[in-house]
């Protein structure tokens, strides 16, 4: 006979990464809001903004602030990954992964004062947020990653560039505060900074084996700059062999570069890359330390030793480090601030893939298929801009398999290194093309066929030996077992160099005409007039040859395609429409469209060299503050 009284609770695995620990309704309420909050600044970026023209589109029309521009430079780098691999990466080794972040501090300083000018006058993490999701709210994780393609490719098809910066200054926010709001909560729990310190140092696990090596805090933990032998991170490479990706990343990365050219101006386009620049800052307090403290409150869990318990407690025999930030937020915070740092997570991985979208979107339009079809209409591009974002959407949800699939393997600790082994080569190579007049064609393909061979040769041995368990004898070949990542990126981008200089050298320079207006040095050259080729097809007489007055030294002209008006001679008539067609219309800024004007003259965009001299003068010394409180920050933790 059953007794009478209430059922007991269940026993709790203490190895249980999660134990009971779900979203409660007044979290739920604040995630609910925020979608709302962020779909309505999104849409009301479409109704604000022109984007109804490749320009509107792909540039934001050219008239951004210096606020949201460096908020949506810093949102697009910070992703859902940055949270958990940083977190991860402080709780299970220390701060010297903060490198990156410092690094490319300086980087994104680079790219307003030295490379914008060259491209103005030359005219030039989604698995991981998901994870956090699925695991907060107990989603099928299909469900929640067509949830979040559906709601961030709404009003990135909707309103294009534009949208996609104001979403990601609103973000920007919404992660602050919540990062805040969260390493305060961190650091109370373990007695600020030198309780870090203290207790760090004996966060270890139950099950760690009083013989062993394995799951022992690094006593460089505190440290960026390591032993250049022993070390995760040697500290010559990350002088030297971290740079180089880093400027690749910063410099000429669409994702980033748009954003700088959609600056109303150089001044403001500067002032984006500081802002962002300070924020980078922010990574090594609000992730790091915090992963840190999560090794501190829960050993057990984030620190495991013993592979199998690690399979049992993250599915990874490796260690269950990455678990450390969710850890935090799901047992630290109480209701409501979840759901504030769940909002923190989802604005991570949106402005992430608002930035992706966007940008492989100009990318697919305006260099492949502008080139495929020359006299493409400037309607007939912003479809193809839309269809492309949708595109993307469906092919990220059929590569869902292939993630999973992934799951608990090295994957993730071979992509991190994708970047040491592909990016210098294409970093040297454009480095010299914009500081060398010298550098030509054949030297830049020679230099890098073989960076990007050597390089491929590297990832595949990387992928056919794995890194072994620290239980486990280091069996791999010396190339891959003694030279660290960064030191191959050191490698690489020294024979990238030497490769093509020599080439450069023994084949014939470029003429004046190709590197005019295109190198640092020649920025400033008179703009080349060129000869007009007549097409093959005469145009209309309602188009008039390029009536748009050529850009002086001190600017640029940016030219938009222009619209085929042949096309409109037989659509004098215009069908009516049905309420959906004109509700998709709308939603693309094209319900305007469907009558072509008879002018001819293509929009230009012009971005100014010319700087207000107090206004510069502000940004220098602005810039030199910067740069000096980093180097103090690496100097204090070197």
């Amino acid at each position: 006979m059953e007794s009478g009284g209430s059922p007991q609770p269940p026993q709790l695995d203490p190895l249980e990464s999660f134990p009971q620990k779900n979203l409660e309704p007044g979290d739920i309420a604040v995630l609910v809001l925020y979608f709302l909050f962020v779909l309505a600044v999104g849409l009301w970026s479409t109704v604000k903004t022109k984007r109804d023209t490749v320009r509107g589109y792909f540039l934001a029309g050219g008239d951004m602030m210096w606020l949201p521009v460096g908020a949506s430079l810093f949102a697009s780098n910070i992703g859902s990954g940055h949270f958990i691999g940083l977190a991860g990466s402080g709780a299970s080794v220390g701060i010297s992964v903060t490198a990156y972040e410092f690094n490319g501090l300086f980087s994104v300083l680079m790219l307003s004062w030295i490379f914008l000018p060259i491209y103005i006058a030359g005219q030039v993490d989604m698995y991981a947020g998901a994870i956090f999701i699925q695991q907060s709210l107990h989603l099928d994780l299909y469900l929640a990653i067509v949830g979040l393609l559906a709601i961030t490719a709404l009003y990135t098809v909707a309103g294009g560039l534009a949208a996609v910066i104001y979403t990601d200054a609103l973000q920007t926010g919404i992660m602050l505060v919540g990062a805040f709001t969260l390493m305060g909560y961190s650091f109370a729990a373990v007695g600020g900074m030198e309780g870090l310190k203290e207790k760090y140092f004996l966060a270890l696990a139950s099950n760690q084996s009083a013989n062993g090596s394995c799951g022992l805090p690094r006593e460089d933990a505190f440290h960026i700059f390591r032993d250049p032998v022993t070390s995760d991170l040697p500290w010559p490479g990350i002088l030297f062999g971290m740079s180089i990706p880093s400027l690749w990343y910063w410099c000429t990365d669409q994702v980033i570069v748009q954003r700088s050219l959609a600056a109303k101006n150089l001044s403001h386009a500067k002032g984006g890359s500081l802002m962002a620049a300070y924020l980078k800052i922010l990574p090594l307090f609000l992730m790091v330390f915090p992963g840190m403290v999560s090794r501190v409150l829960f050993p057990d869990q984030v620190a495991c030793a013993h592979p199998e318990i690690c399979q049992k407690v993250c599915s990874n025999s490796f260690g269950c480090s990455d678990i450390a930030y969710p850890k935090l937020v799901l047992e630290l915070l109480p209701t409501g601030l979840r759901g504030l740092m769940m909002a923190v997570m989802v604005a991570a991985l949106m402005s992430s893939l608002t930035s992706i979208f966007n940008s492989a979107s100009t990318i697919f339009t305006m260099d492949l298929w502008n080139h495929i079809r020359p006299r493409a209409s400037e309607r007939e591009l912003m479809v193809v801009g839309r269809v492309f974002v949708i595109l993307l959407v469906l092919v990220s949800i059929l590569w869902i398999p292939v993630v999973q699939a992934s799951q608990g393997g090295q994957l993730f600790i071979y992509i991190q290194s994708i970047s040491s082994y592909l990016q210098p080569p294409v970093a040297v190579v454009f480095i010299m093309g914009c500081f060398w007049k010298r550098a030509n064609e054949k030297g830049a393909f020679s230099g890098l066929i073989l960076g990007l061979l050597l390089g491929l040769i590297r990832l595949i041995l990387d992928f056919i030996y794995a890194q072994p368990r620290c239980d486990q004898p280091d069996e791999r070949p010396a190339v891959v077992k003694y030279i660290h990542y960064l030191y191959f990126s050191m490698i690489l981008s020294a024979a990238t160099l030497i490769t093509v200089s020599t080439v450069s050298w023994l084949t014939e320079p470029p003429s004046e005409e190709m590197v005019s207006r295109l190198t640092w040095f020649t920025r400033h050259d008179p703009v080349v007039q060129k000869e007009q080729v007549p097409p093959e097809i005469p145009l209309p007489p309602t188009i008039s040859q390029n009536g748009t007055p050529e850009a002086t030294s001190a600017s640029i002209q940016f030219e938009i395609v222009q619209e085929n008006m042949s096309k409109t001679h037989n659509c004098d008539v215009t069908p009516k429409q049905s309420k959906v067609v004109k509700a998709i219309l709308w939603l693309c800024g094209m319900e305007n469209k469907g009558k072509e004007e008879p002018s001819s003259k293509a929009e230009p965009i012009l971005i100014s060299l010319e700087e207000s001299p107090t206004v510069k003068t502000l940004l220098d010394i602005n810039c030199i503050v910067c740069i000096t409180c980093a180097i103090f920050l690496w100097g204090y933790f070197a």
